[in-house]
């Protein structure tokens, strides 16, 4: 069962959109206030381990995982542009005009492929093997959300960190272009991966 455990926190917590988001969302003094962004993306763990747990994952084909591929990337691109065009307040430097909400993190994470090939090799195979199914899926889901959760609480508070030795609004805006330009950078990495290579193998 550690095994589970440790692929869960070597997926969860390596760099990746949401992720990033958190660090921005520290970056910006916005840790505290962006507790939704990240409920909503633990939450949309859960609801992904136990979908898949107790439905099975046989009816998530490739076209359906490019099809939501798409509509993670367009929503990546969308955060992205907000938090390139974001302006930083010189009187209040930390203070971004927009937190991310819930359902930010909720969509963002569900419409994510990379959230559904973290989490279809624990249901699917680790799971299984360690005797975890029907009722017991609930507390180890619920587990592993958390975890989530608590990838995204550390990202930010490493950008908190950060964002207290900063003072001029000039570098936040640097690090808030630096962030977009890393979504972007997954974004199109995803596009990729998980949506051009599929309808290029669908069609060929």
């Amino acid at each position: 069962m550690l095994e589970i455990v440790a692929y869960a926190l070597g997926v969860m917590y390596t760099p990746g959109p949401v992720n990033l988001l958190g660090l921005n969302a520290g970056l910006n003094g916005q840790a505290r206030t962006s507790l939704g962004f990240f409920s909503g993306v633990g939450v949309a763990m859960l609801t992904l381990f136990l979908i898949f747990g107790w439905v099975g994952a046989a009816w998530v084909r490739g076209d359906l995982l490019a099809v939501v591929g798409a509509l993670g990337c367009g929503y990546i691109l969308y955060l992205a542009i907000k938090i390139a065009r974001s302006t930083i307040d010189p009187g209040a430097v930390r203070q971004a005009p927009r937190v991310l909400q819930f359902r930010d993190g909720l969509i963002m994470q569900l419409c994510n492929p990379k959230a559904l090939v973290a989490t279809l090799p624990i249901v699917t195979i680790q799971f299984p093997a360690a005797g975890i199914h029907g009722v017991a899926l609930l507390p180890w889901s619920l587990g592993l959300a958390i975890l989530a959760f608590g990838a995204l609480g550390s990202y930010a508070l490493m950008g908190a960190v950060v964002g207290q030795r900063l003072d001029n609004p000039r570098l936040l805006k640097g690090f808030s272009l630096a962030m977009a330009a890393l979504l972007l950078g997954v974004a199109f990495s995803i596009g990729y991966e998980h949506v051009w290579l599929p309808v290029l193998s669908g069609v060929s």
